[in-house]
């Protein structure tokens, strides 16, 4: 854009662009981008952010394997990778970001005088709760201060949040959710989570716990809706039948096959996602609900065609520009790449302090 066009969409004035537009120019972090010609007078110049004028470093942490994601200025991920745990215990944690984090550096020059800052994103629920021994949490990590552990062990600025937080902002970063501000996104890690953005931000709680909707009880279920509707809940249900079901090219290829054990598991989960969707409209008002995570594309595609939308829902609108339910665009790696665009986001996004 030029400086005219950015005058006009925030309505300032076109010297008040030309000095943001040369502060932003000196730090490094927009560049000149062609020239526009329009009508008479010399070509206007077009500014963008400039891709290496900062970088963000996403770490997701799961119960079974860590995975990393350095993103440039634009959001285009320059590495990626995943590095598989036998334990998932602080030290452990610790040690193998520091690890990723270096070899993150190595990949892109000038990254490490640009680093904006981490986020590390992680299974909840946080901090001492209610909700005990499920398996899709990690262990040994209730009483410690993980900013604290994070930003000491990198030497950085850090935030930390739970995947399905994290998946969401990835998907309005680069998905299904781009121009969207107020939606749901129902994460697929271990467990099930949820993302709620309201407004173009996060709503996370007073302790950071909001949209831990796997621990909900689901009428008729043995137990919560994570039991039903889950990577750990295929994984438990297919290994009771004999076959493999940890990983996602594991689990595509029985759907591919129409294997009858992988069906016997869908019908209740689908029937699971139904209810799942009717708290979320209902509660939330979202503007959709996104599925994504660990988990094929081609499940996630099954779900949100045959999922039984609530009728007594308050999504249920007539011509809705949007469906109510859809698959995200993101990704297995979305919860990676949005703890990276949680910094980004931060960066980016105008921030206003309240006189008190």
């Amino acid at each position: 854009m030029g400086r005219a066009e950015i005058a006009r969409v925030l309505s300032l004035s076109t010297q008040a662009v030309s000095n943001i537009i040369a502060e932003l120019s000196e730090d490094g972090l927009l560049i000149e981008r062609g020239h526009l010609t329009i009508g008479r007078g010399m070509p206007a110049k077009q500014y963008a952010l400039n891709p290496k004028g900062g970088y963000a470093f996403g770490i997701e942490v799961r119960p079974d394997a860590v995975l990393a994601a350095l993103l440039n200025m634009e959001g285009r991920a320059v590495m990626t990778k995943r590095v598989a745990l036998k334990k998932a215990d602080p030290d452990t944690i610790v040690n193998e970001i520091k690890s990723l984090y270096h070899e993150a550096l190595r990949c892109e020059a000038g990254a490490h005088a640009r680093m904006l800052g981490a986020g590390i994103v992680m299974p909840g629920p946080f901090g001492a709760t209610g909700i005990v021994g499920h398996g899709s949490g990690l262990e040994g990590w209730g009483d410690i201060d993980t900013n604290t552990l994070f930003s000491d062990a990198l030497g950085l600025p850090v935030e930390v949040s739970n995947d399905a937080n994290a998946a969401a902002m990835a998907e309005r970063l680069s998905g299904a959710a781009q121009g969207l501000s107020t939606y749901a996104y129902l994460y697929f890690g271990a467990g099930l989570g949820l993302g709620l953005v309201s407004g173009g931000n996060l709503a996370r709680g007073a302790f950071g716990n909001a949209g831990e909707i796997g621990h909900i009880p689901v009428p008729g279920c043995r137990d919560n809706l994570e039991s039903a509707l889950s990577r750990l809940s295929v994984q438990e249900h297919l290994t009771r039948a004999g076959k493999r079901g940890d990983d996602i090219e594991a689990l595509a290829a029985l759907f591919e096959n129409e294997d009858k054990d992988l069906k016997s598991w869908l019908v209740p989960a689908t029937e699971a996602l139904a209810y799942a969707v009717t708290i979320v409209e209902n509660v939330f008002d979202p503007q959709t609900i996104i599925l994504g995570g660990a988990m094929p594309d081609s499940i996630l595609d099954h779900f949100v065609a045959n999922t039984p939308l609530p009728s007594q829902s308050v999504s249920n609108r007539p011509n809705s520009a949007l469906p109510r339910l859809q698959r995200g665009a993101s990704g297995r790696m979305t919860a990676t790449l949005g703890a990276a665009a949680l910094v980004l986001h931060r960066t980016l996004s105008p921030h206003i302090a309240h006189a008190h």
